[in-house]
């Protein structure tokens, strides 16, 4: 069903929230827009300025990982300026609540955590942008560390212990995905009476077959996106509308 208006939607929302038991979140980078972070498909955003860079050309190629840092540390202000706008605030409010047991992200800057999340519960499927990570033997280093030695020569730096490359702990297109962080997503969404997918266009696999996960395990399934999404017709709510303006009302004091 979709909402008629945004007052509607809220209403049909609140109502849901109050019934559910076990709420997990599912979100995409359309949460994070208000706070000043562009997403990655539609006009403007990351991949319509930059190609995405392969996580095989990453590591074959030291040009490809000089460029790839280069992007990074282009977009540092950007994500250090971000704080948690009402989606993120809503979402924490009810995880502190006791509703929500956990979050799943596709989201790689840090703001679920910064809204009150603890670490062990935001489930990030595609790893996070704000630290750095040996592709070799997984030694994190603080991006700080990078950018030192990247300035003062241009290249990507490798890693102290086995000389490996080092890049942002995030998960490339090519790189595997990480089993630990799918299977846990798998089991909430088996879990949970009421999953509501957030901000993400759901054309990303597999991450995109937790909604349909819930649902077919007896979960109601909100979506709540500005644009349609080919999951939209499996839903029992879908609010196309702001999601800072959808979420605000159930921001915590």
């Amino acid at each position: 069903m979709i909402a008629t208006s945004l007052r509607s939607g809220v209403e049909q929302l609140g109502d849901m929230i109050a019934e559910a038991a076990i709420i997990v979140p599912f979100t995409g980078a359309g949460i994070s827009t208000e706070t000043g972070i562009p997403d990655f498909r539609s006009p403007g955003g990351l991949w319509t300025r930059n190609k995405p860079i392969p996580y095989d050309e990453f590591v074959a190629s030291q040009d490809a990982r000089d460029e790839a840092w280069r992007r990074r540390f282009a977009m540092e202000p950007t994500f250090a300026a971000a704080k948690p706008g009402r989606g993120h605030r809503a979402l924490a409010s009810l995880y502190k609540a006791g509703k929500i047991p956990a979050i799943i992200t596709q989201n790689i800057d840090n703001l679920h955590q910064a809204s009150g999340f603890k670490t062990d519960d935001v489930i990030e499927l595609h790893g996070n942008t704000t630290y750095a990570r040996c592709i070799g033997c997984g030694k994190s280093y603080e991006l700080s560390w990078v950018k030192t030695r990247f300035d003062a020569d241009g290249l990507a730096p490798s890693c102290i212990v086995c000389d490996e490359p080092v890049k942002t702990a995030t998960i490339s297109f090519g790189q595997a995905m990480p089993e630990a962080e799918m299977h846990r997503a798998a089991e909430l969404a088996r879990q949970c009476d009421l999953f509501i997918a957030i901000g993400s266009s759901l054309v990303v696999w597999p991450a995109a077959g937790f909604p349909l996960l819930a649902k077919n395990a007896g979960a109601r399934l909100v979506i709540i996106n500005n644009e349609q999404t080919e999951q939209d017709e499996h839903a029992d709510l879908v609010i196309r509308h702001d999601i800072g303006e959808t979420l605000g009302p159930f921001v915590g004091n």
